[in-house]
């Protein structure tokens, strides 16, 4: 049994600068029967189209990417940092090559059909709204470019938030 209970995002108080940029949040999907996820650093939550949302950036080639593309959902979930070595972890092995989420022991659990962790001290359940791939003509500031030596452009998602769910 999980203990999270549902907030409104005018009761969400959390800085995204903090609980994304420096404490790191976990993107979450499943595929067919198949759960997988990829820790993140980079991210934000606002409104767009009226609605309130979060958006991801995710490289193509991140497991992680053919399961949001195929769901109609995701979670984000964020933990406090006693788990920071976990999600080090989930963030640098891929689950293409072995089950990182049960070498991680933390637990998968499901809001309707979307996947988030029981260990998490926060959940935001999102529906995709939309997805682009960046393009670097795109780029107004040139020295982000820098940050891709490979070539290899994020993928942009804006999912709506359809939950937020709190640890009690």
């Amino acid at each position: 049994m999980n203990n999270f209970y549902e907030i409104t995002p005018e009761e969400f108080d959390k800085s995204p600068f903090k609980i994304i940029g420096d404490d790191w949040m976990l993107v979450t999907a499943k595929k067919d029967d198949k759960v997988n996820t990829m820790t993140a650093s980079w991210g934000g939550l606002g409104v767009m189209w009226k609605r309130n949302v979060a958006y991801i950036v995710v490289r193509p080639q991140r497991f992680t990417k053919e399961f949001i593309d195929e769901s109609d959902t995701f979670s984000l979930t964020f933990f406090d940092k006693s788990f920071k070595k976990q999600l080090g972890y989930l963030g640098t092995v891929s689950g293409r090559d072995e089950d990182k989420i049960s070498k991680s022991n933390l637990s998968v659990i499901y809001f309707n059909d979307t996947p988030y962790f029981n260990e998490a001290n926060l959940a935001i359940i999102c529906k995709k709204l939309y997805a682009q791939e960046y393009d670097p003509k795109c780029f107004i500031d040139k020295s982000i470019e820098e940050l891709y030596p490979e070539k290899d452009y994020h993928t942009l998602y804006i999912g709506e938030v359809t939950k937020i769910l709190v640890k009690e």
